[in-house]
């Protein structure tokens, strides 16, 4: 046990998967006997609860955890309660103080790339998901290997072992639940889209759609591998039917431990949700994005999710002032935040829902929560909003007014407008999307009632997308394999944080870069580095930002003229982790992509 030990404990590990081939000899993919497994298990458990004096205050569980992973869609940093919120979300609350809550965790900004990163522990480039997967176009010749790429391709590369397939190898049911959004859609070849479909990549069961996103009332379903027609009964809402199946997955009489993975569509648009819960905020929202914004602000630093000096960068550009709208667009604009809202405070009734039953069942405290969204809040419907599509509608305000009654409903296809995305990721810039921690930094949440012993507190340390699926393997007592059946498994980027569970100075990750879109960032330690691309031109041009991390939370203030030869250390440092995790180490954006994300905002252009 003291060479397991020894060898996770060194900090010149990346990745726990480095020391398999040493220790662990892995062929195949994790066939480990439950034992075995278990035991591993208790080394890496007992070793997040080491003391600095060298103490064990915790002992392992008599068995693997169940593991539950709920992912939502489009919810900012600050959209929770326990992060600062007024939204009504008393069960993720629950979860929050009575575990841990992360608040320097990074995603990708954007949904595929960051499930990508989640389930392999490797970055969306190296998995061939920098951009979304391609939908509606046509397959590559079938002379083309599977996952064998671009890194745009949406292939997910055959020798990238994910987590279920790694937890599969050591003893676990493996359940996915709701949105995939890691497939390809290709038009003319449905065998090669179900390649890349779950119960295809180490999952038992999988139920939900494939796409980026569906409707809540009726929704776009699989089932395994079979298309279902949609829903069409009185009071069907996705959300429920997800997490009532989330909780047979846990009911079902087998000797073996659970892992769910809960995607829900929640809260990406459209923002279906039934009227009561809309109603619980009537007029809350009518003070404004911009009150909305600063009330979040201050109860943050009450709350000690951010520090007490943290500067709350001013309105972006392009971005009304509330007081400058009229009563009309005042009215209309906070119906669809009260929409939101209400969507949110459903979906964690839903979560809450899915806790109780473990708690009745007395699984609560030996299951594993981790609990996150995969991107900061929505901008993509720009100042007015979407009503009945999401994105680049025509419905004028005045339209939008007379059927304001219709708000939540199956005949709409909600997004909010882009300010309210900005009060959705206070204190941060910017959104969804953008290389700013608006856009890469959200809400995590890990509960483990039997482990965890600082209940409530909050940690600091570094956490990236890619360190979650690594953490879960050392929970179950097993890591990524370096090869199976004789082919060696891509590298495993992230690195488990399980000790942090029990240590508010164990270390994490120190560098991780960012790439989307030609929109780049690299954080080390806590500096951080943003460059922003303008469509068309060479990426020499790129100005780059500059923002200490520790002095500035929020990233109000670029110090790169003040500090040249620090931006030049990070440059010199992207390029170096973006050619190590990416081929190419760059990709030019979609100009249609860049212009319907409205990046040229950046360069003080406003499109329509």
């Amino acid at each position: 046990m003291r060479n397991v030990i020894t060898a996770i404990t060194d900090n010149k590990k990346d990745s726990v998967s480095e020391i398999s081939g040493g220790i662990f000899p892995l062929s195949k993919p994790r066939q480990l006997s439950r034992a075995v497994a278990l035991t591993l298990g208790m080394t890496s458990l007992l070793l997040a609860s080491f003391t600095a004096a060298g103490q064990t205050k915790t002992t392992a569980p008599e068995k693997q955890p169940n593991i539950v992973m709920i992912v939502l869609d489009d919810t900012g940093f600050a959209d929770i309660g326990a992060f600062g919120s007024e939204i009504k979300t008393p069960n993720i609350d629950l979860l929050a103080y009575s575990g841990l809550r992360y608040n320097r965790f990074d995603t990708s900004a954007i949904s595929a790339p960051t499930r990508a990163a989640l389930i392999t522990g490797r970055n969306s480039q190296t998995v061939n998901m920098e951009e979304l997967p391609p939908k509606n176009q046509k397959a590559p010749p079938a002379s083309v290997p599977l996952g064998s790429g671009p890194a745009t391709s949406g292939e997910i590369p055959l020798n990238a072992q994910n987590v279920a397939q790694a937890l599969h190898g050591a003893g676990y049911a493996t359940y996915a639940l709701g949105k995939w959004h890691l497939a390809p859609e290709y038009k003319d070849d449905e065998k090669r889209n179900q390649a890349f479909w779950p119960r295809q990549r180490g999952f038992d069961h999988f139920y939900g759609f494939l796409s980026g996103h569906t409707s809540q009332y009726h929704p776009e379903l699989v089932e395994d591998n079979t298309h279902l027609p949609r829903p069409d009964k009185p009071g069907y809402h996705l959300s429920e039917d997800l997490v009532d199946r989330a909780i047979k997955a846990i009911d079902v009489k087998e000797d073996k431990p659970k892992f769910v993975y809960l995607a829900l569509g929640a809260a990406h648009s459209p923002l279906h949700v039934p009227q009561k819960y809309i109603e619980e905020y009537k007029g809350r929202y009518d003070q404004g994005w911009d009150k909305l914004r600063l009330a979040r602000f201050e109860r943050q630093k009450s709350l000690g999710i951010i520090p007490a000096d943290t500067k709350l960068p001013p309105r972006e550009f392009g971005d009304d002032a509330w007081d400058s709208l009229d009563a009309q667009h005042k009215r209309v604009f906070a119906r669809f935040m009260e929409t939101y809202a209400g969507y949110l405070t459903h979906t964690d009734e839903q979560i809450g829902r899915l806790v109780k039953h473990l708690k009745e069942t007395g699984q609560f405290d030996n299951t594993l929560i981790v609990f996150m969204s995969d991107n900061g809040a929505a901008p993509e419907a720009g100042k007015n909003g979407g009503f009945r599509t999401a994105y680049m509608d025509k419905t004028t305000v005045q339209e939008m007014d007379e059927h304001l009654d219709e708000a939540g409903g199956p005949k709409t296809d909600m997004l909010y407008q882009r300010p309210w995305a900005y009060a959705g990721n206070t204190p941060f810039r910017r959104y969804k999307l953008w290389p700013f921690q608006g856009g890469v930094r959200t809400p995590l949440i890990v509960s483990w009632p039997k482990m965890i012993e600082q209940k409530g507190a909050i940690r600091h340390q570094y956490v990236s997308t890619v360190d979650i699926a690594p953490t879960l393997l050392a929970a179950a007592g097993t890591q990524f394999a370096d090869t199976i059946d004789g082919v060696k498994q891509l590298p495993v980027a992230g690195q488990s944080f399980l000790p942090t569970f029990n240590s508010d100075t164990a270390k994490t990750r120190d560098v991780q870069y960012f790439e989307l879109r030609g929109q780049r960032a690299i954080t080390q330690g806590t500096w951080r580095a943003v460059a922003l691309h303008k469509l068309g031109t060479d990426y020499a041009q790129d100005k780059w930002m500059l923002f200490d991390t520790a002095k500035d939370f929020s990233e109000s203030t670029d110090l790169a003229d003040k500090y040249p030869e620090k931006v030049e250390e990070m440059k010199k440092l992207w390029w170096s982790e973006a050619k190590r995790h990416s081929n190419p180490p760059v990709i030019e954006p979609n100009a249609f992509l860049y212009k319907f994300n409205r990046m040229d905002n950046a360069f003080g252009v406003e499109p329509d």
